[in-house]
């Protein structure tokens, strides 16, 4: 087992409300974790402080420590050179007032790179990573707006992947598509595991068992346990999970 993210007693608090409690938890390399709980339990929280979205939010404090490798990201790494290696993909979709081709080509446009060739080799390479390029290869160049919701989602999967990440991670992709677009973001997301270490927040329990290879249970701010699927779907520790997985609350 490979170890790419660690936390370490993580602590955070908004406008002194404590909001996460001591969080210990470690993602292994190449595996997707799924976090689930609900609402107001820290989930998406825990997923910004990940890549430092959360200072963002005026009178937002943070104890603890996170490490991504052996790199601690409060110490070791600046806040652009840590997003280039956790990328991010939200709820709701938010493609760039561009074209299809131009919303994947910004990254790496903005790392410098001007080579024609290569930024169509990665545009082509990462629409085909998220299952998106059958459907939109002979309109490249039409606005991205013009997609489908479940389209742009799998669009802004493909932009986050055209940086080179190392981690993804995914803020409820789903919650606002239908079945059909969900399975092809659950499918892209399986594919991409060869790749990449993937945390997937969802308010859809069914969702993490069909993708996740860990899954973890947060509630009121603590990781109440973390275990395989399998296992935290059939056998959970915790009478707390196994409530909340048969929708006795949340």
């Amino acid at each position: 087992m490979v170890v790419k993210i660690r936390t370490e007693n993580l602590s955070a608090n908004f406008d002194g409300v404590t909001v996460l409690k001591g969080i210990n938890l470690q993602v292994e390399e190449k595996e997707i974790l799924g976090i689930i709980g609900p609402a107001n339990s820290g989930k998406t929280t825990f997923l910004k402080a990940l890549n430092r979205m959360n200072e963002l939010v005026p009178n937002y404090k943070i104890k603890g420590k996170i490490f991504l490798d052996s790199f601690d990201v409060y110490r070791d790494l600046r806040i652009l050179a840590l997003r280039r290696k956790i990328g991010m993909v939200f709820a709701m979709p938010l493609p760039l007032p561009f074209s299809i081709f131009e919303n994947v080509a910004y990254g790496p446009r903005l790392q410098g790179i001007k080579n024609k060739k290569k930024i169509e080799e990665t545009v082509e390479k990462c629409l085909k990573a998220s299952y998106l390029f059958e459907e939109v290869k002979d309109r490249l160049h039409s606005p991205a707006f013009n997609l489908s919701g479940g389209q742009q989602q799998r669009l802004c999967i493909s932009r986050t992947l055209a940086v080179e990440p190392e981690v993804i991670l995914y803020d409820e992709p789903c919650s606002g598509l239908d079945p059909i677009s969900t399975a092809k973001v659950e499918e892209a997301m399986r594919e991409l595991k060869k790749k990449y270490t993937q945390v997937l927040v969802t308010n859809n329990t069914k969702q993490a068992a069909r993708v996740a290879d860990r899954t973890a249970f947060f509630l009121m701010g603590e990781l109440i346990e973390i275990d395989t699927t399998a296992n935290m779907f059939t056998a959970p520790s915790d009478k707390r999970t196994d409530d909340y997985i048969a929708g006795r609350f949340g």
